[in-house]
């Protein structure tokens, strides 16, 4: 039987459409949906069932949506099935049913709310893919926080995830890297030259000059001696050097990231090298079967408005007919002198994840990527369209405060505040919570103050102080009718008709809405949903627990009562379960006590 309440009662749903309605088409069947009411007063459940049939039934909505109350009224464990609206059901359910559910919560621990709708279909999440050209900034961190939450939710929700990271070790970028890890090399074996004298001989010119590339140069120093540098410390002949320093840099700057990552709590299971994509020639592999398809030509493309993108030439190029697939213009990709662009080998990227057998691609960029979104859309729908999907979340940019004003930048990193920086400042779980306090795509500000503050206005407190106040309770518990009579497995054979009152029963409805939150925010994916969720079912207890306070009756320890405190206590402990599933998906650990 499904954890979930709401698919349960949704099959009684669609036996009385079909009752009311025999030859209901699939589709139509398919965008019935059962929810959470908006306000309490309305029942505990709504469905637009009857809107929908309204049409292909040819009957009035009001009149199916009174024939399905009545049929949905004698279903057991609805006390009121009422319509609505233009349309809709209302459907109130027994607090039996909700108390039904704490053995089941119980009884799964944390894997409550695990549901099978993904059907083990092969996704791919692929997220941060940051240039390996210095360490992790908060730049970086939205992306590798919701990749990794989403990737988190749809495991939950029975898809066969693998997260990806993807190299992005070749271009001009990295070649950029070269350069400058080869001045810090310099500086290591001891070169006269200074800084501005060798920017002047760098193609291009000294683009990274943070701190964090000295240990680099002190590595090649210590590995190669002077033997990449011409004689008295001078620049050699780029083919002495770049290919050993390249390496290296790439190598060094991923273990630092990596090592970043992990103090977020984010683990890849691929890391993907566009280097050995290249030179296993799978961009050409890709640009060849586009080819096979009619779909390429020589053409020139008119000058774009505003800024030219790099890969804009005036003269002919190899063009994909990507117009044909949505896409807004034809792009190129091979240029003039016959090399590819970003975009080809984005191409052969994306043909090798899904000959890897991702029925389902997540990317996760930054929202200045957003202009790419439609073009990278079009090659997977002609190169793979069928046998796999591409669907892209872009991640507005988080502004970094302080007393309201933006954080000063690091001195390390040179030109940005660093991922660590902030990790170790307000803790891993601040910031992967707070992260996700947001729609991916909406703006926000990260106020340092704010996500230390022990208040009720910092989500990720007020949630693990609701655990840890769980906890609390649990423990007294304990000390109260002991270690045995306060296990899940104990807990979950009490009586629980004295879990009555408005409040317990409220809560009791809000743990039965997160099964139906997993599979919603996975379809959606949006796991900022899981966190809202958490806030509301924190809100839930501390209200349960400050009104104990001065309601005997709804407090959880009651000495001269201890079977109505066995039922308290299980509704608990199903509470600090529920907080623990949710933040498993955010990444987030419980707390099992506030200092």
């Amino acid at each position: 039987m499904s954890d979930c309440l709401f698919t349960r009662y949704r099959a009684h749903v669609l036996q009385a459409v079909r009752q009311i309605v025999p030859d209901v088409p699939d589709e139509i069947a398919a965008r019935i949906e059962l929810t959470p009411t908006r306000e309490a007063a309305h029942g505990d459940m709504a469905t637009n069932a009857a809107l929908l049939l309204a049409k292909s039934a040819r009957r009035r909505p009001a009149e199916i949506a009174g024939e399905l109350a009545a049929v949905l009224a004698a279903v057991p464990g609805v006390i009121r099935a009422e319509p609505a609206g233009p349309g809709f059901v209302n459907i109130s359910l027994a607090a039996e049913e909700f108390r039904a559910l704490v053995p089941t919560v119980l009884a799964r621990g944390e894997s409550f709310g695990d549901s099978t709708i993904g059907g083990q279909q092969p996704v791919n999440v692929e997220y941060v893919s940051a240039n390996p050209t210095g360490p992790m900034h908060v730049g970086h961190c939205r992306g590798a926080v919701v990749g990794d939450a989403l990737a988190n939710l749809m495991i939950k929700a029975g898809f066969a995830v693998t997260k990806e990271y993807y190299i992005n070790d070749a271009g001009a970028q990295v070649i950029a890297l070269a350069w400058a890890t080869y001045w810090r090399y310099l500086q290591a074996i001891g070169s006269p030259l200074d800084e501005e004298a060798y920017a002047a001989q760098v193609p291009g010119g000294l683009q990274y000059r943070g701190d964090y590339l000295i240990p680099v140069g002190a590595a090649l120093a210590e590995r190669h001696g002077t033997s990449l540098a011409a004689p008295g410390g001078g620049v050699a002949a780029p083919e002495v050097w770049l290919e050993t320093v390249r390496t290296t840099a790439v190598e060094m700057m991923m273990a630092a990231i990596r090592d970043d990552l992990a103090a977020l709590g984010v683990h890849h299971d691929v890391f993907t090298s566009e280097a050995k994509i290249l030179a296993q020639g799978v961009p050409d592999s890709a640009i060849a079967r586009l080819g096979q398809m009619g779909l390429l030509y020589e053409g020139v493309l008119e000058p774009p408005k505003g800024k030219l993108p790099e890969d804009w030439e005036a003269r002919p190029q190899t063009l994909f007919r990507s117009t044909e697939f949505g896409d807004d213009i034809d792009r190129p990709l091979r240029k003039s002198d016959g090399s590819n662009t970003y975009f080809a080998n984005d191409i052969g990227y994306h043909a090798d994840k899904a000959a890897r057998g991702a029925a389902l691609m997540i990317d996760v960029w930054g929202a200045d990527h957003g202009g790419y979104v439609s073009r990278m859309k079009a090659a997977v729908a002609a190169l793979v369209g069928g046998q796999s999907e591409l669907a892209v979340l872009l991640c507005q940019i988080v502004r970094i405060v302080r007393n309201g004003e933006p954080v000063r930048m690091s001195k390390r990193a040179g030109t940005f505040v660093t991922l660590r920086d902030l990790i170790d400042e307000v803790g891993r779980d601040a910031v992967r919570f707070t992260m996700l306090t947001r729609k991916a795509d909406a703006q926000m500000e990260f106020d340092l103050d704010q996500v230390v503050a022990q208040t009720r206005d910092n989500p990720v407190f007020y949630v693990q102080y609701a655990h840890a106040r769980c906890r609390s309770v649990l423990r007294a518990a304990a000390a109260l009718l002991g270690d045995d009579a306060v296990r899940p497995a104990q807990l979950a054979g009490v009586d629980l008709a004295t879990l009555a009152g408005d409040a317990e029963i409220d809560t009791l409805r809000r743990i039965a809405q997160w099964p139906r939150v997993v599979e919603a925010a996975a379809t959606a994916r949006e796991p900022h949903r899981v966190a809202f969720y958490l806030q509301d079912l924190a809100g839930d207890f501390h209200a349960l627990w400050n009104r104990g306070r001065d309601e005997t009756t709804l407090r959880f320890l009651q000495e001269d009562a201890p079977d109505v405190t066995r039922a308290k206590v299980a509704l608990v402990e199903s509470i600090a379960t529920t907080i623990r599933s949710g933040l498993a998906v955010l990444g987030v650990e419980p707390v099992e006590e506030m200092r």
